[in-house]
């Protein structure tokens, strides 16, 4: 049965339960650099650092050095049940360049994947005070960053996205958590990950199951359950953006199969990958949008009303590179049309490619954006995929399925691709870097000339790397790992290994209306939509590349 945030916190209010914190290294965030631009382009920039979540950090006994969790199973005496453990261990400090492979500098993030025996790593955006978490509404509004990913070989995920997680890592709903945001704490997500450690005040312990295929891994009980906005999940060869709303909103407890799998979250969420769309060159090497080169990244977020408190109706995609801009590219494949996220285009896409509804079902748009409302925290993260290889997001998924059914081939990545231990052992200086983050009203963080296409048909083929691989479908739940997994360190790289074919569905295009409904767009420099409004409403630029009817 789901157990709430309320309910946990007066049913365990009289113990000592909670993750207390360490002293045994001193906890320094690094400080990173984060701008809000104003309506015109005017950005200031705001000090901001980053913290290491709390999974990754070393767990040990309050009164001296022996760990409550080592390698993937935990201290029986120290950690009897739940509540006790909470009481007797302590989150301690971190080396975030030393140990984990976080550097920050300026406006920049990197994240290396394997630095001695540690593998992947998460990280939030902490406020200006260095005290919480930075909470968005990003309604009317647009978030807007730069970044790297040339050296995301197949089977990795770069990721930036957006959780409805506790600003103080939840301090409050639990008043015994003395860790808090300083200390990671707090984390969940759509797939309800029950690989953290700490869920719901208490010790993840019970039922804890060792993973088969990770040294570090396992998974409790309990599970951690809140909407998950994917702003950015992405390699070399594939990337996609991804709503994935839950009910209850907010952070929630699962305790059972049912729940954890998938009774309170859209695990599958409402993606847009241009290649599972259909336009396989669009991103990637040489590309339209070239992953050797450094991009920025700009998704906006468009309300029924044109404020930050109206419904959230469309998530629209730019790309810019070398001053050029780049539209998404338009879904080529048939019945499903458009280059942005709306409740149309997810209930084409579900019905096409045969998913089950989930979005719709747990509240779709409106739900994704009541989360903002609430404020969403900033995460970044680098992570490889024990339980899929990264294959729905890269590759052909699922794999039993025929290739030419719409949706399967996500990535020209092989099925063989992205086992863990192979892209830990082969590729483990595999880095990407974040920068230059920026948010403001629509049309304000970003420059630049738009370039043909995006909204209809498919930009002009580009060349791209190839290589031997395969492919399958149906809207996958990304499980993202939660804790520090060992691998050997090697100097060896390898670069992608891509299918050889591919196969693009036949193209679609939607027509036109007369004009343009209030609040919706009107104008901006490529756009060939209606350019008039509808009775009562005016249409009105907002920066060069957006025009809304208000």
């Amino acid at each position: 049965m789901m157990q709430s945030v309320a309910f946990a916190a007066l049913s365990f209010g009289g113990g000592v339960y909670a993750q207390q914190a360490g002293t045994l290294t001193a906890e320094v965030h690094p400080k990173l650099s984060v701008s809000k631009c104003a309506a015109g382009g005017t950005c200031t920039a705001e000090q901001h650092t980053i913290v290491l979540d709390a999974n990754w950090r070393w767990l040990h006994s309050t009164s001296g050095a022996t760990n409550c969790y080592d390698g993937n199973t935990w201290n029986s005496a120290l950690c009897p049940d739940p509540v006790t453990c909470a009481a007797n261990c302590a989150l301690d400090g971190g080396d975030y360049s030393g140990t984990y492979g976080i550097k920050a500098s300026g406006t920049s993030l990197s994240l290396q994947l394997v630095t001695g025996s540690n593998s992947g790593s998460r990280s939030y955006l902490m406020d200006t005070t260095d005290t919480k978490y930075q909470e968005f509404n990003l309604l009317n509004q647009e978030f807007t960053f730069d970044v790297d990913v040339s050296k995301l070989p197949c089977g990795l995920n770069g990721a930036l996205y957006f959780v409805q997680m506790a600003a103080d890592g939840g301090v409050a709903d639990y008043p015994t958590n003395k860790a808090g945001a300083k200390y990671g704490t707090g984390y969940c997500d759509a797939q309800c990950p029950q690989d953290i450690k700490f869920i719901g005040g208490k010790a993840n312990n019970g039922n804890w199951t060792p993973s088969s295929n990770s040294a570090n891994t396992g998974a409790g009980g309990l599970g951690a359950c809140c909407s998950e906005m994917d702003i950015w999940e992405a390699n070399s060869q594939a990337a996609a953006y991804t709503p994935h709303p839950c009910s209850p909103e907010g952070y929630s407890v699962c305790d059972s199969a049912a729940e954890c799998g998938g009774g309170i979250c859209d695990k599958a969420g409402c993606d847009f990958n241009s290649y599972r769309q259909g336009n396989t060159t669009f991103y990637g090497p040489g590309g339209t949008v070239d992953t050797n080169k450094v991009m920025t990244v700009v998704t906006q977020f468009i309300t029924s009303d044109g404020t930050s408190s109206g419904d959230l109706t469309e998530i629209k995609r730019f790309y810019v590179q070398g001053g050029k801009v780049y539209a998404n590219s338009a879904s080529d494949i048939a019945g499903v049309s458009g280059n942005s996220i709306t409740s149309a285009f997810c209930k084409a896409q579900k019905s096409v490619f045969g998913d089950s509804d989930t979005f719709s079902a747990k509240g779709g748009l409106k739900a994704m954006g009541e989360s903002f409302k609430a404020g969403m925290v900033l995460v970044m993260s680098i992570w490889d995929d024990y339980a899929v290889n990264m294959l729905w997001l890269d590759s052909d998924y699922p794999t039993d399925a025929p290739v030419t059914n719409p949706g399967v081939a996500r990535g020209p990545c092989a099925t063989t691709s992205g086992n863990p231990k192979d892209v830990e052992s082969k590729s483990p200086g595999s880095t990407v870097v974040f920068s230059n983050i920026r948010t403001g009203p629509i049309g304000s963080t970003y420059s630049g000339v738009l370039q043909p296409g995006g909204s209809g048909g498919s930009p002009p083929s580009s060349s791209s790397s190839a290589a031997p691989v395969k492919s399958s479908s149906s809207s996958a739940a990304p499980v993202k790992s939660s804790s520090s997994s060992a691998a050997p360190v090697k100097s060896s790289t390898t670069s992608a290994t891509i299918k050889t074919t591919s196969t693009k569905a036949s193209s679609t295009s939607s027509a036109s209306a007369a004009c343009a409904t209030k609040f919706g767009q009107c104008g901006g420099s490529g756009w060939k939509g209606p350019t008039c409004c509808a009775a009562g409403s005016t249409c009105k630029a907002s920066g060069d590349f957006y025009s809304q009817c208000l």
